[in-house]
């Protein structure tokens, strides 16, 4: 049985472990300076919770902002939950880990993106429908340096 290295799973799990640090920091200190985030996730994880009216409005996808006003930050192993402002009406959400695509921090321009293996087979597959076959190739020609210096 031949065994390999998952090294997209043990890079995710890093990645997760990073932004579970850096909230739980958040939830404990608050945010540093001109820190922020913006965090994009999967509103139909089925872990997600979050008011009915803001899935119907954002049912695949979803970013949030984590800036100014923001209350009940709370980090658990799994994910956090975080109440929002959404038009003065707080809103209470849980986000999961696993529901993440990105998250970034544009204050010092740090980013990371969440690759999921549907999203990798649909660019696989947009890579094949857009390959094109590669015109063929003349001979180099050889240029002499000469003819460009001033003289």
């Amino acid at each position: 049985m031949a065994r390999s290295i998952d090294y997209g799973t043990l890079m995710h799990r890093a990645m997760r472990g990073l932004i579970r640090s850096v909230l739980t920091e958040v939830a404990e200190h608050g945010l540093p300076g001109a820190h922020h985030f913006f965090i994009t996730f999967d509103t139909t994880h089925p872990d997600v919770q979050m008011a009915d009216w803001l899935k119907e409005r954002y049912p695949t996808e979803m970013t949030v902002v984590l800036q100014h006003w923001f209350e009940n930050l709370s980090v658990t192993d799994d994910g956090f939950s975080v109440t929002l402002n959404f038009g003065n009406n707080p809103e209470p959400m849980v986000i999961p880990f696993d529901a993440l695509r990105t998250f970034v921090d544009p204050s010092v321009e740090f980013g990371l993106r969440f690759e999921t293996q549907e999203q990798d087979e649909d660019e696989e597959e947009e890579e094949d429908i857009e390959v094109e076959e590669e015109p063929e190739r003349q001979a180099a020609e050889v240029v002499s340096l000469d003819q460009f210096r001033k003289h």
